[in-house]
């Protein structure tokens, strides 16, 4: 069994991509953005976030982060994988508007990423998993057999990522949506720890004009493909 890094863009789809290939081999998926996404949940319900000029108080989550437990388990029932808070399932609570405008800023504290990529290294130690993310390839696991770069236009991503919250109830418009990416992109790729970039060995997967049906047979391919060039 291989470890296999998916990284990319916000809302390109790579936890789709990557959940669907992890099904269909019989590896184990990590959503690695949702464990982010769980501390920005942490820092919001704790007041540690100032909602004026968006600064963290940096002391007190380290502190709390020093004492929380994040998890990702498989929902039998409908097949996905929900991230865990402490042992309370937040999986809906992480994918509101309030945490995407905040979760590039927390993900970019030095300490932050440090803990999380610990626990990533040690999810993903032995093997058969497959985990997405902004730094897989590059620094959780710059060793990982199989890397995929995903991107997609900014128009495309945010079009999925405004008609993902509008079906979830979020009163949004797609011009908040559109400005949230892209300064989600900017912080991602600009901060001083672990900044997104493309793996010099990853394959670059653009799927602004791909199905579902396209992604997972492609990815299905190039995973058949590396498998027999590793034997």
């Amino acid at each position: 069994m291989i470890t296999i890094a998916f990284d990319g863009y916000s809302s390109c789809g790579k936890s789709t991509m990557a959940r669907q290939l992890a099904a269909t081999i019989g590896y184990t998926f990590v959503d690695t953005g949702a464990m982010y996404r769980a501390v920005t949940l942490l820092a919001l319900r704790s007041g540690l976030v100032r909602f004026d000029d968006g600064t963290i108080d940096e002391t007190q989550l380290r502190s709390l982060l020093a004492n929380t437990v994040i998890t990702q388990r498989l929902n039998p029932q409908s097949g996905q994988t929900e991230t865990f808070l402490n042992g309370e399932n937040v999986e809906r609570e992480i994918r509101t508007m309030e945490v995407s405008d905040r979760v590039s800023i927390v993900a970019a504290l030095p300490f932050v990423r440090t803990e999380m990529v610990r626990q990533q290294q040690a999810m993903g130690q032995n093997g058969g998993i497959v985990m997405d993310g902004r730094d897989i390839g590059t620094t959780v696991f710059p060793n990982a057999e199989m890397k995929i770069f995903v991107t997609a236009t900014p128009e495309v991503r945010a079009q999925r990522r405004y008609l993902e919250l509008k079906g979830k109830g979020e009163n949004i418009t797609l011009e908040e949506v559109l400005r949230n990416l892209e300064e989600r992109d900017y912080i991602d790729s600009h901060r001083e720890v672990s900044p997104l970039r493309q793996a010099p060995d990853a394959v670059v997967l653009d799927n602004t004009n791909l199905t579902r049906e396209e992604q997972a047979a492609m990815l299905l391919a190039l995973y058949e493909k590396r498998i027999e060039a590793l034997q």
